[in-house]
């Protein structure tokens, strides 16, 4: 039981499961229901899973370099071999949990798995390193939407909501680990922009998604977009603040992003106006 806990633990399950929950609820919205819910849940789950074991099995010799006692494969509570064939296993899951939604879709979620792992190896270290957010949560919830019965096509608003998301989230996950990734040669993007211009990236992404989700459907916004807009004023500044007073670090900036993604999710089902 602890090696199995160990072995989730190493598949970064807070955002892993909060981007599960995120698109499942979506699915909800958007008129999935029984087993086709279960299949975006395992399907979602499966890539989120796949990024997160790929990512530790890669970074190990960083981890203990940098003394990640919080990585279980750093601590030695779980092996690297393990959550390597962990990682192998979840990915050649994706696309066959993407099969009973047909093949649009299965190319879909197929296509956000191979960005994502783009990310964990090569791009996290280059200037691109935003590049597989921007299109793994662009396509993500077009997959939502493309899986329905008669496989409609996702308004464009609602994969250019997706992919702010994916960004904001991006510069605001690496915050807390600047300093440790700048320490063992990690230089992506949020690097290069330092704590301050990638939290300021973080909100700005942000604001564009909420923004997009509120005025981005036809017809004049609802009284839940209001709200929406209203909260990611008010959570993300929070964030920001509690960073700032943190000096840089902690995760109180992440957190807020995952606090935003779920209040836009929430947008989109109270709205009915996925599709």
């Amino acid at each position: 039981m602890k090696r199995a806990l160990a072995l989730l633990r190493s598949s970064h399950p807070e955002p892993g499961g909060a981007v599960t929950v995120a698109m499942t609820l979506l699915a909800v919205g958007a008129g999935h229901r029984g087993w086709a819910l279960v299949g975006i849940f395992c399907a979602v789950g499966a890539t989120q899973l796949a990024v997160g074991w790929v990512n530790d099995w890669l970074d190990a010799d960083r981890d203990r370099e940098s003394g990640r006692r919080d990585k279980p494969v750093a601590s030695g509570e779980v092996s690297r071999r393990t959550v390597g064939a962990a990682g192998l296993i979840a990915a050649l899951a994706i696309p066959l949990f993407g099969l009973p939604f047909g093949a649009t879709a299965t190319i879909l979620i197929s296509l956000v798995g191979i960005f994502a792992l783009l990310y964990d190896w090569p791009l996290k270290s280059t200037v691109f390193s935003v590049v597989p957010y921007l299109v793994a949560f662009g396509l993500l919830p077009a997959f939502v939407v493309v899986a329905l019965p008669g496989h409609p096509a996702p308004p464009s608003w609602l994969i250019a909501a997706g992919a702010l998301l994916g960004g904001g989230a991006h510069f605001a996950n690496v915050l807390p680990d600047l300093a440790d990734d700048a320490a063992t040669g990690v230089r992506g993007l949020p690097h290069r922009l330092g704590a301050l211009g990638s939290a300021v990236a973080a909100a700005v992404l942000l604001v564009g998604a909420t923004l997009t989700l509120v005025f981005g459907p036809p017809g004049p916004p609802s009284w839940a977009g209001w709200t929406a807009a209203a909260a990611t004023v008010v959570v993300l500044p929070l964030g920001a603040y509690a960073f700032r007073r943190a000096e840089g670090r902690g995760v109180a900036m992440f957190r807020a992003v995952i606090v935003v993604a779920l209040i836009d999710v929430l947008l989109l089902i109270f709205s009915g106006r996925v599709v």
